[in-house]
């Protein structure tokens, strides 16, 4: 009968799918662009607002400037697709900047881009996760109390998405993503209609005031608050490499295909990042770190309560925040910034596959599971993520001092590695068409390394202790730590490789037959041990009880077994004990010799017969697998509810299968 465990398992999950359905779960450009491109598309509410907080804090003077820094993060991002877009082509097989770094700059480069990029999809889901929840509570504040278990209770809906299955969760997670892109550019025709007939939108808080937390800044001052605010700006970038991770996951062409989508991805987010950009200027959007900071603000800004940038645009050009159009944009937004976790619920797990798979990180990780993907690191995901929003209390704006270090530390060391590589791919091209393209190509990831390693090195500066110093301390722990498994596995395989002669027979092998009682079970493992002709058989017991011992010998005796019983003494009433320092005594008077000791165990129907019987064999195997030239036999005997059980499961197979078994 199934258990309360695997019925929930099918209830969340599914039913298993067969190896070879793998390739049905390739993914068209329509349903690739949600999967992959949810990240850097979603990441358009929260860009805008990260840029006015900062510049926020030299006071409503220095708002002019978010137009300028729109424009360099929108030149950056042009940089940064039209260079992956040659890497998804160049290395289809979906290492992504992983794969480009470690061919082309070396194993070191390599782990510090993926461990940089394993650092970043945590915090997108962490980022996105909580963006996604300061919507929903923009919309409706009485939620605001339950902040924490909302982050939690799509963390866990993202994770059960996830295990079903990529085809599976690229259904549920297009509809809101296309839903979320035609709203936004609603908005933005609107808005901007709106504005040329004169009737300019106004947001709630244009009249508002804000305190400066930094007066009369200039020189050098100014310059950094400008860095600093573009740096929070290039949040709008995080997730673009996340296609280039997933190019297995296309149909054939895979690298076209992932390109297109790239571009696509890229248009989409260029023109919302745009749009709502420009109407928060038209609108004249206010917003502060704290509410307290707004001049006039009417609520209560001990709890900073005010709404986020799209809510207050979305409320100013539908016509107030009780419009149609002001919930649907809310509803779009909230959903499409939680299920933006997704971006990295697709690269971390196949990240960490392939990271397994060069053995960096457990080989476990690079195991799919039963809807053919990688639970394993699904699971993982989900777990850090949850820990990382309780740690910094479900804070966007805390979060997000810890993001984007990884996305850049990627993107520079991918262009870096790209370089190389049309260098290598020149030294061995003709002339004429195939050498401008690739000169053409190799000036393109030139400029993005350049102009990328810029950007990190302000990112660096400008967020470094605002949090950012956590990063910097992760991603060289992760690179320790992937260097460390990896020596690991070398070693165990060093020391199991085959040698010439083959594997050295024992000198003798001594079998012991762990005796509680005589029953049947003890005469199987009897029967069995001797199947084995061991060179000696011996049945031990230990003596806890001295009226049990002397009834076993008696028994013996009665039926006149012909294995000698060995009864050890235990003052103490222990088991384990006196049976491992029997062992041990036998190993060093003959260390070349090999002690097999065999163990009789019940086979239970039920999960809690399992805690009436074998805890003493469980804990005896776990001491003796310690132990050098000892192995270790589980005889097992199974008991009539083990029985029952396996008849109702035969009777519940197709007919031709269960013929098959009896």
């Amino acid at each position: 009968m199934p258990t309360a465990t695997s019925v929930l398992k099918r209830l969340v999950v599914g039913r298993p799918f067969r190896s070879d359905h793998l390739a049905h779960e390739l993914l068209p450009k329509r349903i690739a662009l949600p999967i992959f491109a949810s990240d850097p598309l979603s990441s358009v509410t929260y860009a805008t607002q990260e840029i006015l907080l900062i510049l926020a804090l030299g006071g409503v003077a220095f708002l002019h400037l978010t137009s300028w820094i729109a424009l360099a993060v929108v030149a950056l991002l042009v940089v940064v697709v039209l260079s992956y877009r040659q890497v998804v082509q160049a290395y289809p097989s979906g290492g992504g900047s992983y794969e480009v770094a470690s061919r082309n700059l070396g194993r070191d480069a390599g782990l510090v881009v993926a461990g940089a990029l394993l650092v970043d999809y945590v915090l997108t889901v962490a980022v996105s996760v909580a963006a996604g929840v300061d919507n929903i509570i923009s919309a409706v504040p009485e939620l605001g109390p339950h902040r924490m278990l909302i982050n939690f209770v799509c963390v866990l809906l993202l994770t059960a998405m996830n295990l079903r299955g990529v085809r599976e969760s690229g259904r549920i997670f297009a509809v809101p993503t296309y839903a979320f892109v035609a709203g936004v550019l609603l908005m933005i025709v609107v808005g901007l209609v709106e504005t040329a007939v004169g009737h300019r939108p106004v947001a709630e808080s244009a009249h508002y005031g804000i305190r400066a937390e930094h007066v009369g800044l200039s020189g050098l001052a100014l310059v950094f608050l400008v860095l600093r605010a573009f740096s929070s700006g290039c949040t709008a970038l995080t997730g673009a490499e996340a296609i280039s991770n997933g190019v297995p996951a296309f149909r054939k062409p895979k690298g076209l295909n992932a390109a297109r989508t790239m571009t696509a991805m890229g248009l989409l987010s260029l023109t919302m990042f745009g749009g709502i950009t420009l109407l928060a200027l038209v609108s004249q959007v206010k917003i502060a770190e704290n509410a307290c900071d707004l001049i006039g603000y009417p609520g209560d800004c001990a709890n900073g309560d005010q709404r986020t940038v799209i809510a207050q645009v979305a409320a100013a050009v539908f016509g107030g925040d009780n419009s149609v159009g002001f919930y649907y944009l809310q509803a779009s937004a909230a959903l499409i910034l939680i299920l933006a976790a997704n971006t990295a619920f697709n690269g971390f797990p196949l990240l960490c596959s392939i990271l397994a798979r060069d053995r960096y990180l457990p080989r476990q990780l690079h195991t799919r599971g039963d809807r053919l993907t990688f639970s394993n690191g699904i699971i993982l995901l989900a777990l850090i993520a949850a820990v990382l929003i309780y740690s910094f209390d479900g804070s966007t704006t805390r979060l997000i001092q810890l993001y984007i270090i990884g996305v850049f530390t990627s993107f520079t060391l991918c262009q870096t590695g790209m370089v190389r590589h049309w260098n290598r791919e020149l030294r061995a091209a003709g002339t004429g068409a195939e050498r401008r393209r690739l000169h053409r190509a190799r000036i393109i990831n030139a400029f993005g390394a350049c102009f990328t390693g810029v950007v990190l090195a302000v990112v660096l500066i400008t967020k470094f202790s605002h949090g950012a110093y956590l990063v910097v301390i992760a991603i060289p722990a992760l690179f320790v730590m992937m260097r460390v498994i990896q020596g690991h596995y070398r070693r165990v395989r060093e020391e199991l490789a085959p040698d010439e002669t083959g594997a050295l027979l024992p000198s003798r092998v001594h079998a012991l037959v762990l005796i509680s009682t005589l029953h049947k079970p003890t005469q199987r493992a009897l029967a069995f041990a001797r199947a084995a002709n061991p060179d000696t058989l011996t049945a031990i017991t230990i003596n806890v009880d001295e009226a049990e011992t002397r009834e076993l010998e008696r028994t013996w005796e009665i039926y006149d077994v012909k294995v000698p019983l060995k009864v050890l003494e235990s003052p103490y009433r222990e088991i384990t004990r006196p049976v491992v320092a029997y062992i041990k005594n036998m190993r060093r008077v003959s260390p070349r010799d090999v002690i097999c000791v065999y163990i009789p165990e019940y086979v239970v129907g039920h999960w809690w017969e399992n805690l009436l019987h074998n805890q003493s064999a469980l804990r005896l195997k776990g001491h003796l697998l310690f132990e050098p030239g000892v192995m270790v036999v589980s005889v097992p005997w199974q008991l009539r509810s083990s029985a029952r059980r396996d008849l109702e499961r035969a009777n519940r197979l197709p007919g031709d299968v269960r013929r098959g078994i009896l």
